[in-house]
């Protein structure tokens, strides 16, 4: 299913209308966020959405979201939005957060058979800290990328149609989602009071030069950018930071490169 413009239009400012709330909590209980990834190019690049974008990213520390967490249980419009994770949705097979619009669908092409809130979002990213060592960093990563598989299994023995890849897929898909996130936790833990000298999305990839993540710098200061009208919270260094993710962010893509997530069923 392909989205006209009229209806991504719609779908961004639903996602809009959720970074509102994500930043009207924070500002009140002085939690820092920033946004991230396509979103915070988007702020530079366009002072709003990338025009053919159709998610939203924010990231914040495993310390301020967990903030962030607490506060919503009586903070959070909760006829409205749905903050998902796995504490909230047992059958949720990500690594980071989401906030859901109640009342509305946005379902994935090849997650039909999921069973998780499946309304319009906005991804919250957290980050955690990854160990300094470089061996003790390597095997962390290797963790964190078979975690990933595990949680994303259900879905990828349906989709993917490399019959290897259906095999181990099948595989991790006996293992309960119980065991990935205990597992996951286990790492998150043990580095969460260290000083360490990287901050990493644990379950999302990165580029290959960056894969064991991000200085833990980045995330010491804010600054504000426009987007869409409204005032949101970014990293202060977010063009260093924006050279790592995109390279030359400010240069656009080719067209065939501007490609929106398939889509099987939308409901705004």
């Amino acid at each position: 299913m392909e989205l006209d413009s009229i209806t991504l239009r719609k779908l961004q400012l639903t996602e809009l209308e959720m970074m509102i709330e994500v930043d009207r909590i924070c500002r009140k209980h002085n939690i820092n966020y920033s946004l991230d990834g396509g979103t915070l190019l988007g702020a530079v690049r366009h002072n709003g959405f990338i025009p053919w974008d159709d998610d939203a990213d924010i990231m914040m520390s495993r310390e301020e979201y967990n903030k962030f967490y607490e506060v919503c249980k009586t903070e959070l419009n909760q006829e409205k939005y749905f903050l998902q994770e796995f504490r909230t949705d047992l059958e949720y097979r990500w690594g980071y957060s989401k906030m859901r619009k109640n009342g509305t669908v946005f379902l994935r092409k090849g997650q039909e058979h999921i069973k998780c809130h499946t309304g319009v979002c906005i991804d919250i990213f957290i980050f955690d800290k990854v160990p300094n060592n470089y061996i003790s960093r390597r095997v962390h990563w290797i963790s964190c990328f078979i975690i990933r598989k595990g949680l994303y299994s259900i879905v990828g023995k349906k989709s993917v149609t490399n019959l290897v890849e259906k095999i181990l897929y099948n595989a991790l898909a006996v293992l309960p989602r119980e065991f990935w996130v205990c597992w996951l936790f286990i790492l998150i833990n043990k580095e969460k009071n260290k000083n360490r000298e990287l901050i990493s999305h644990l379950t999302y990839p990165n580029r290959k030069r960056i894969r064991y993540g991000l200085s833990s710098n980045y995330y010491n200061e804010y600054a504000e950018k426009e987007f869409e009208g409204h005032q949101f919270k970014v990293i202060k260094e977010y063009d260093k930071y924006l050279k790592e993710l995109f390279d030359d962010y400010m240069k656009l893509p080719p067209e065939d490169k501007r490609k929106v997530h398939p889509v099987s069923q939308i409901k705004l």
